[in-house]
């Protein structure tokens, strides 16, 4: 099954790579369209699917990012119409050099070609994978996860449908129609069709792809994100800060998990900033002397520190100095998005200089790391690695380069 859908897919990424960037833009908007006139059948597959993940005993975080809404929904389709706003990177020229030889080198932006994404329950991704892919000229195969299969399906039969009406392959994007292990593992290794394989999920999921995929990877990220709240920060702004990042969406890679207070304002700041998590039914889990000044703290373990709780927790620490926070964070940290709250300049230098993560802040949510609000429209995933992409992977980080050379009968000495 997955062999043919690749065929399928090259077939389609040979049409989409010579595709002019408005016929693109064209099939964006189009999709975009047809997907919110689509919203009754989407959202009642989205309701199917929501009532058999509460059925098998499934709440919290996960729920809320399996939902769709007719908000939701919207949003799902004008990110397709902002891709079609964004330059295409496809055919964009890096460079041209002269040699003394007389030939011409330039470097070239080029497609991948057929990008597999293996992805849990997230229906958005789903969007926003076929947009992206779309516009950098790659076709896509998508994976799923079982609690959103029904979603998910009906929205990819419903880009499908807009891209036969607009005369382009249906195989530009292809969902397998099985979420079992089998299949999963099959997508790892369909060398020959798919050039990249993207997870998106949890850490058993990344891990597993990355150990067991013959196909490239791209590493997506798990996020154990950080906030130092220094000596100098101003409390309110912190407090703001902290609240955001944890309670905005808390089921989220960008979401914050860990947060360290320097000792000298950790009377007057953690308290407050307590109940302020309260409200928001957070439980603080913190070492002991965030539990002797907060009273509804749970004691913290050492698990706690590496975890990645995509839920209304949040393991809290003080530290007695910048360096102490800065080997905490490089201690546990999963390399996604970390923040200081300083009104140090000092501080926030050594912070982006010394923390090592795909984005780092200064007095801002870490809920930021995110391709929509970086400005690229949407994104594939957080690359948390260091070779070919680090950070939201928008439309170039969905791009190859290749070399193009004119010359006019030069051969090699």
């Amino acid at each position: 099954m997955l062999v043919e859908m690749g065929k399928c897919a090259k077939e389609a990424a040979m049409v989409l790579a010579i595709l002019t960037t408005p016929k693109k833009n064209e099939a964006l908007c189009f999709a975009a369209d047809k997907l919110e006139e689509a919203a009754e059948d989407v959202l009642a597959a989205n309701k199917r699917d929501v009532q058999g993940a509460l059925d098998a005993g499934i709440k919290g975080a996960f729920i809320d990012r399996l939902t769709l809404n007719e908000t939701r929904l919207k949003e799902m389709a004008q990110g397709l119409r902002d891709v079609a706003k964004l330059d295409d990177p496809v055919g964009e020229i890096l460079s041209m050099t002269t040699l003394d030889n007389g030939l011409i080198v330039g470097q070239k932006r080029v497609p991948m070609g057929v990008i597999g994404i293996i992805f849990e329950a997230r229906p958005n991704v789903t969007a926003d994978a076929f947009g992206l892919c779309l516009k950098a000229g790659s076709a896509v195969i998508l994976r799923g996860g079982k609690e959103a299969f029904e979603t998910n399906g009906a929205v990819v039969q419903v880009f499908r449908r807009a891209l036969t009406e607009l005369g382009l392959p249906a195989d530009i994007v292809q969902i397998v129609p099985d979420t079992s292990r089998e299949t999963a593992n099959e997508m790892m290794r369909l060398n020959g069709y798919l050039d990249v394989l993207i997870p998106r999920g949890g850490a058993g999921l990344i891990q597993s792809v990355v150990e067991n995929s013959t196909v490239p990877v791209i590493q997506t990220g798990v996020g154990n994100c950080h906030i130092f709240v220094d000596e100098s920060a101003d409390l309110e702004k912190a407090a703001a800060i902290v609240v955001n990042a944890k309670t905005q969406r808390p089921g989220v890679c960008n979401a914050c998990e860990s947060l360290l207070v320097h000792e000298c304002v950790a009377q007057a700041f953690l308290p407050k900033l307590a109940d302020k998590l309260r409200e928001e039914q957070v439980e603080v889990r913190g070492d002991a002397k965030t539990c002797a000044l907060v009273s509804h703290a749970v004691s913290a373990t050492q698990e706690d520190w590496a975890a990645e709780f995509n839920d209304y927790i949040l393991a809290c620490r003080v530290v007695k100095d910048f360096d102490e926070a800065a080997r905490h964070i490089r201690t546990y940290s999963t390399g996604h998005s970390e923040a200081i709250v300083t009104e140090n300049y000092t501080n926030a230098q050594r912070f982006l200089n010394e923390v090592d993560a795909a984005a780092v802040y200064v007095n801002a949510s870490t809920r930021f790391t995110d391709g929509g609000q970086f400005g690229f429209g949407a994104e594939i995933g957080i690359s948390t690695q260091k070779l070919h992409a680090r950070g939201p992977m928008g439309l170039k980080e969905l791009t190859s380069t290749k070399y193009i050379i004119y010359g006019d009968g030069q051969v090699r000495p």
